[in-house]
Parts: structure tokens; sequence; C-alpha cells
């Protein structure tokens, strides 16, 4: 049981400095990424100083995680795609604009959190 444990622990100090590497990498090559970051960060300190419920000020905060999450799915397609190949390809554009796409809709459901919380 013992052996199950430790392994799992260093799984989880494994999978921590990962996550912190894909972070970092993002952050130092994803102009976009930082963008949304610091839109977050603003978005968050606007959810506390307004009158906000803590079910409202966390529904806005955790659709900001999920735009920089897409962000971060977003930045891996890219680098996937011009990884395999440095020709344009209708495929490869297609893959990196769904990749957009989907932070374009994230953005778009987080925008909508924002109204129907200002709204109310």
């Amino acid at each position: 049981m013992r052996d199950k444990a430790t392994y799992t622990a260093k799984r989880l100090v494994l999978r921590t400095v990962w996550s912190v590497a894909g972070l970092r990498y993002a952050w130092h090559s994803e102009h976009s990424f930082r963008t949304w970051v610091w839109a977050n960060l603003i978005a968050g300190c606007v959810a506390f100083v307004l009158d906000l419920s803590a079910l409202e000020r966390g529904l806005v905060i955790a659709l900001g995680l999920l735009i920089l999450a897409a962000e971060l799915l977003n930045t891996a397609i890219e680098d996937a795609v011009d990884y395999i190949s440095d020709r344009e390809h209708p495929l490869a554009k297609t893959a990196k604009d769904a990749g957009s796409a989907a932070v374009t809709v994230t953005a778009i459901a987080a925008g909508v959190a924002w109204l129907a919380v200002l709204i109310s």
C-alpha cells in the first residue's frame, strides 16, 4: 500500500512540474495567452470589487479560467501542427482555426456570464 502512495505522490509532483512548464511556455511564447491572463486578473479584481454573490463571482472567474484552458489547448494544437510540417495545408489551417474558435467560444461564454451577472 505504501508503494502505491509513493507512486501516486511522485506522479502528482511530475504532473505539477509538467503543468508549470506548460504555463511557462505559453506565457513566454504566446502573446494571446498573456493578454488573457491580464484580462482575467482585471476581471477577477472587478468580480471582488462588485457586490456579487459567491456563485456569481465563482462563475465569472471559472469561465475566465476556461478561456485560459482553451488558449493552452490552442497553443498545443498550433505547436503540434507546426512540428509535423512547415508546409501550408488546408487541414493544418482547419486545425489551427478550430483551436482559435474554441478560445473565441469560451470568451463569448464568459462575456455572456458577465452580462447576466451585471444585468441581474
